[in-house]
């Protein structure tokens, strides 16, 4: 694991930021998405947003603008920004290949929400009788290790095996979550897979801890 992967969720965020101006994604005076727009489209809190374009607004990557909004100072400045950072050019080309194989995950995730959603209806038009297909429901404690970290980051499949099909909040639903979404604590996590999966979710989430999965 690269120090990268080890960054706090808000400086990941203005690395990939910087990029995409650096890049030529985003332009020198173009006006960024607001913060709420820019937490949906990362999966985080409009206060990590903030720290995020707080870091890139003190190296005069962007300016922050009350009720105007925030806008693009210097695609120069998000190259030195980024240069500050050990293989710059190395990390480009891997945030590239990152951001292609998050995309390609998040695609698989939602693919397999969608297709168990269509077996859930099928097999209620069918008989209530057939067994519905296996999903796991596991309360995330306040004392988790992983609250505050990203599916993404976590590796959350490839620790566990299982695959995260919807995170009931409150009173909210996200269905398949992207790699972005951050675990927090009360979060419901739902997952499909094998009944092995089980315990190491579990013991991922929650180390030790006796709460069952359901």
């Amino acid at each position: 694991m690269n120090n990268l992967e080890l960054s706090p969720q808000y400086l990941r965020i203005a690395l990939d930021l910087a990029g995409r101006i650096a890049d030529g994604e985003m332009k020198t005076g173009q006006r960024i998405s607001g913060r709420s727009l820019l937490a949906s489209e990362y999966g985080v809190s409009p206060e990590t947003i903030r720290r995020a374009l707080k870091l890139l607004a003190d190296m005069k990557v962007v300016a922050i603008k009350e009720k105007s909004g925030v806008f693009i100072l210097s695609e120069d400045n998000a190259k030195r920004y980024l240069k500050n950072f050990e293989g710059w050019s190395e990390q480009t080309e891997l945030r590239n290949k990152l951001k292609e194989l998050l995309q390609a995950h998040s695609k698989l995730n939602r693919e397999i929400a969608d297709v168990y959603t269509e077996i859930i209806k099928a097999q209620e038009a069918a008989s209530p009788t057939i067994k519905t297909l296996p999903n796991y429901e596991i309360r995330v404690l306040p004392d988790s290790e992983q609250i505050g970290k990203s599916i993404g980051a976590l590796r959350f499949w490839q620790s566990t095996g299982a695959t995260v099909i919807a995170i009931r909040r409150g009173h909210s639903i996200i269905l398949s979550p992207g790699p972005y979404a951050e675990l927090y604590s009360g979060d419901v996590l739902v997952f499909v897979g094998d009944a092995s999966t089980v315990a190491s979710v579990r013991r991922f989430v929650n180390g030790d801890s006796d709460e069952e999965a359901q």
